[in-house]
Parts: C-alpha cells; sequence; structure tokens
C-alpha cells in the first residue's frame, strides 16, 4: 500500500481536511503518478455539496489530474518512470461491451469506474485528484505532450474533452456556424477549439464585459443574451450551440436560434430540470442533446490537438489550503477561468 496526503470532505459542504489515505499496490497494469497538479471542475463542487445526490463520504474530488508517472508495474508498456501524464473522469470500463470496444468508455454499459465518489468494481470506494499520489489502471492514463505545461494541461483531462467531444462529433468545422452559450471554465476553451477546427464562432454571454477576451481566444462574434434583440438578430442562426452553463435557462428562447436541423448540446450540468416546448425542436427538426466527455483516446487525440494548436486554458494556480476559498470564487463566477490545485503545497 501507498499512503498518501489527501484533501478530503467529510459530509456534503463540509470544508476541506487535510488527512492521509492508502492507495493499493500496484497491480501488473498499474501506475503510480506522483500528482503535481489538479483542476478544480464545477463538477467537484457539485459532488461535493452533493447537489446530485449519491454522494460518497469521505469524499477526495478532483478529475483534472496532471503528474509525472513514480512506478509502474510488471506489465505496463505504454509508460515509463518520468513520463508526463494526465487522468481524467473515470478510471475503469468493463472494456468487453460495444461502447468500450469503439472507445467510448465513458458510456460504458457495465457503468464506468469515475475517478472519485464512485465504487471500483470490487466494491472499492474511488478517491480522485486532491491527493499527492494515484494509482491508477494504465489504460486510463494519458500521455501529456511536452509543449503542454502540466498545470495548464490538468484542466484539459476535463474541461478540454468535454468541449473538444461535441464539437467533433456534431462536426464543427469550416462552413459551421457555431455559438458557445457562456464564457466560463468550460466556455472559453470551447472557443479556442471549435476556432481552431475552422468553425465560425459566436460567444453568447450575459454580459458584455467578457467581449475582448472572447475575441483573443478565437471568436468572431460575441453578443450579450442581457439584450432581448440578440435572440431576434441570430434567430435561426447556429448549426450547433454548445451550452456550457450549469444553470436553467429558457430553453426555447435558445432553440430558436437554431437552423433546421441544428442542435443544441448540453454539456454543463443544473442540478434543477429544464423545461422546454416541444414545439421548439418540431418547428425546425432541431435536436437537443447532452454530451458526456469523451473515451481515452478521443481524450489523447485532444490534448495532442491542443499541442499542436496552441489550446490552453486560462488558469490561477492555488495552493492546497485555498480549496474551500475557491469553491466559493467559482459560485459566485469570480475566477478567469478555472482553479488549479499546486500539489506539492498538500
Amino acid at each position: 500500500m501507498c499512503k498518501t496526503h489527501v484533501l478530503s470532505v467529510p459530509g456534503a459542504k463540509a470544508p476541506f481536511e487535510k488527512t492521509t489515505i492508502e492507495r493499493r499496490e500496484l497491480r501488473p497494469d498499474d501506475i503510480l503518478i506522483d500528482i503535481k497538479f489538479s483542476g478544480i471542475c464545477h463538477t467537484d463542487i457539485s459532488n461535493a455539496h452533493d447537489e446530485w445526490g449519491g454522494g460518497i463520504f469521505p469524499m477526495v474530488p478532483g478529475h483534472e489530474i496532471a503528474g509525472i508517472v513514480e512506478a509502474v508495474g510488471s506489465e505496463v508498456t505504454k509508460f515509463t518512470v518520468g513520463d508526463r501524464v494526465g487522468v481524467g473522469c473515470f478510471v475503469d470500463s468493463c472494456g468487453e461491451c460495444e461502447y468500450c470496444l469503439k472507445g467510448e468508455e465513458q458510456y460504458c454499459a457495465k457503468g464506468a469506474v469515475q475517478t472519485y465518489s464512485s465504487l471500483d468494481y470490487d466494491g472499492n470506494p474511488t478517491y480522485g485528484g486532491y491527493s499527492q499520489k494515484i494509482v491508477v489502471k494504465e489504460g486510463f492514463v494519458i500521455r501529456i505532450p511536452d509543449s503542454l505545461k502540466l498545470d495548464e494541461a490538468s484542466p484539459l483531462l476535463c474541461a478540454g474533452i468535454t468541449t473538444y467531444s461535441p464539437l467533433k462529433h456534431w462536426n464543427a468545422g469550416p462552413g459551421k456556424k457555431v455559438a458557445i452559450l457562456g464564457m466560463g471554465g468550460l466556455g472559453h476553451v470551447a472557443i479556442q477549439f471549435a476556432h481552431a477546427l475552422g468553425a465560425e464562432v459566436t460567444v453568447l454571454s450575459r454580459s458584455a464585459n467578457k467581449k475582448e477576451e472572447a475575441l483573443s481566444f478565437g471568436a468572431d462574434h460575441y453578443l450579450p443574451t442581457s439584450d432581448p434583440a440578440t435572440f431576434t438578430e441570430l434567430a435561426g442562426r447556429f448549426d450547433l450551440i454548445l451550452n456550457t452553463v450549469s444553470a436553467n435557462l429558457d430553453m426555447d428562447a435558445y432553440l430558436s436560434l437554431l437552423r433546421v436541423d441544428g442542435t443544441l448540446v448540453n454539456i454543463g450540468a443544473p442540478a434543477e430540470q429544464s423545461k422546454y416546448s416541444v414545439f421548439s425542436l418540431l418547428l425546425g427538426r432541431r435536436s437537443l442533446a447532452g454530451s458526456l466527455v469523451g473515451g481515452i483516446r478521443e481524450t489523447q487525440e485532444m490534448l495532442d490537438f491542443a499541442a499542436e494548436h496552441g489550446i490552453a486554458p486560462k488558469i490561477e494556480v492555488i495552493r492546497a489550503d485555498q480549496v474551500d476559498e475557491a469553491y466559493e470564487r467559482v459560485l459566485r463566477s469570480d475566477v478567469r477561468y478555472r482553479f488549479v490545485i499546486d500539489m506539492s503545497t498538500l
């Protein structure tokens, strides 16, 4: 067993505590990772607050993990000690169902094992990246390209693949008009990917004060959703809308912005149920969809694409003793745009 310091919450909405856990002994196909940085995702906050129910406490959040390989099992072939690696939102899947065989482990029919607040196939709880070390199966570890800084790479393990995967699936590219709804931790990364893929990118945000930043990330247009004229001007405009907002919205208003056969994809996850009129879909043969991160193969593709195109999140690196404050700041939208924990301070 490998003992490691972690940040954990003993119960819903409780403050973080520095504690110690034991990671499992290395199996033949395992990798021990010395975690350097762990990003803070809004999902971490939702889970730590048990907004969706079913949280496993004590909980060690974190599924945006970047670090260095410290040791490998006897059968590991893809990685060696010293490699720069990352771990995302899940750490195991059945490997046998049709979705796993297609490289879409996130939709595993047996249920993918989440990086934290989940039970592995042996019935043991998983603990995430707010930790100094983690043990993960080789097949669920991603290589981080040398040109990506480790602290900037960590949010890409969730925010990056969460935005890249639907953009690829719905064929964002040259000739496509794509709207990014919301410009926060997900949105500012989505802009960069959509631009690099060749789409015409419009950002829809509540206020006008992020316009210059949006344009610097590659947006072609920026319009405030607080202005009713925006919805009149953009009616029937977009092939694809990527909704990154974790709040209930007037879905009918946003569906009206789609062209015939357009799709609105939800990647934000509000705690409350959303409502819409079926006529918003019928009248334009529109689709309302959702997307959940991406598989291991696509996550590696995303990181390589980010390295090739110079895509990186804008981050604020914090100490381990600042996580409670960071959660509060995320909830009041006081971050540009992702917090990353320096795990050497734990």
